[in-house]
């Protein structure tokens, strides 16, 4: 059933202006499940979205984003700004006026299916959170991971909501099939700073124990120490906590980067520091003086920092994406194992969907991979149940 006796005026351009003016906006929905939160139900044009890369190498990377906005409501979000794009400010719109697209699984099964696409890696949570809450309602995530995982499409996963656990069994079996790469974002580990900037996420607690489960079940999972907050986070006591507690949860590996403070950021930062934080804030603006990262020597000075308890823990630093700011995935690095795994055959050789398109030839360090003919025997139960008109057909609100 749908929210439909909660529906609200989306004609009344004072309060949405932006959204007022969207042709694929079929309704916006409000419940008193999510108080103060407004979901506005969109019909997704595209699900795969380009982004260009850092290096020559990985020239650009591609995403999908299910969501616009996150009631996490991370005050240190880097994507707040994106949420202008509709008329909205990077404040509390973000967090409380989420865009939702109902049908993002079954227009990215049919983008996957283009004779054109090159099976390259593709990151979800690198705007915006994929198991925010919301996800508990409409259940976007199981067909576009059965679609991944269906067309031969490597993966990863980012994020720090542990409604995650519900969807483990799934990317087992999709691991089975593509890599998959999973990231649990844990940057702080004392629990009233956590609960004070990271207000509508799940405790570190919880995180920790959704990176346990994941790997249980065989899934590389990766924990983001990020971002390490100056003067907040960055102290001896609060790293060896924080380390401790990653090794414990059995990580794969740990990636940190210290807070950078975007325009549309920055001021909502101060907002929250001035409040929670004042004896703090002529440092931030002194650190933060130039722009939005923080000095090189600051970050030099926190990574030989970082360093040696990283041996100390034995925990290894992982690899991110240039391009997408996720993991690397795995597909890059093992590619033999990756060809096995998809079944796919040599580039460009491929006997079941034929080759690329001309002049759609993988750039240089991608994969160039088309479906072969022979494909796995591993079971696919859980995938068919997802797929987008399968048992379980799009769209799940409910």
């Amino acid at each position: 059933m749908r929210w439909s006796e909660q529906a609200v005026d989306t004609e009344n351009a004072s309060a949405l202006p932006g959204l007022a003016r969207l042709n694929n906006l079929i309704t916006s929905v409000t419940t008193p499940e999510f108080a103060g939160v407004t979901f506005h139900e969109v019909v997704a044009k595209s699900a795969l979205n380009r982004v260009p890369g850092g290096d020559s190498a990985l020239p650009f990377g591609w995403t999908i984003n299910p969501y616009r906005g996150c009631s996490h409501a991370c005050v240190y979000c880097f994507a707040r700004p994106t949420h202008e794009y509709l008329d909205l400010d990077g404040g509390d719109d973000f967090d409380r006026q989420i865009v939702v697209k109902v049908n993002v699984a079954e227009v990215l099964a049919r983008e996957l299916h283009r004779p054109t696409w090159q099976h390259h890696p593709v990151a979800l949570g690198t705007n915006t959170d994929p198991y925010q809450r919301a996800e508990g309602r409409y259940r976007l995530m199981p067909g576009i991971i059965a679609a991944l995982a269906d067309s031969g499409t490597p993966f990863s996963i980012l994020t720090k909501g542990t409604l995650l656990r519900r969807d483990l069994p799934l990317l087992a079996e999709a691991a089975q099939h593509v890599p998959v790469d999973l990231a649990m974002s844990i940057a702080v580990y004392d629990d009233d700073l956590q609960q004070s900037v990271e207000p509508g996420t799940p405790t570190t607690a919880a995180r920790l124990a959704t990176v346990s489960a994941a790997r249980e079940l065989g899934l590389s999972c990766s924990v983001f120490m990020m971002p390490v907050l100056p003067y907040l986070t960055d102290g001896l006591d609060h790293l060896h906590a924080a380390l401790a507690a990653v090794r414990d949860s059995g990580a794969s590996s740990v990636m940190y980067s210290a807070l950078h403070l975007k325009p549309g950021v920055k001021e909502w930062w101060f907002a929250w520091l001035e409040r929670e934080h004042p004896e703090l804030v002529a440092k931030y603006r002194a650190l933060y003086a130039q722009g939005t990262y923080a000095p090189t020597g600051y970050r030099s000075w926190l990574a030989a920092r970082l360093r040696p308890l990283l041996r100390e823990y034995g925990l290894e630093k992982g690899q991110a994406d240039p391009a997408t700011g996720s993991m690397r995935s795995a597909a890059l690095d093992d590619s033999a194992r990756s060809l096995r795994l998809m079944g796919l055959n040599g580039i460009g050789t491929g006997a079941g969907t034929g080759t690329a398109a001309a002049g759609s030839a993988a750039l240089p360090g991608i994969l160039d991979l088309t479906l072969g003919a022979g494909g796995s025997a591993v079971p696919r139960a859980l995938i068919a149940h997802e797929l987008p008109g399968g048992a379980r057909s799009q769209p799940r609100l409910f």
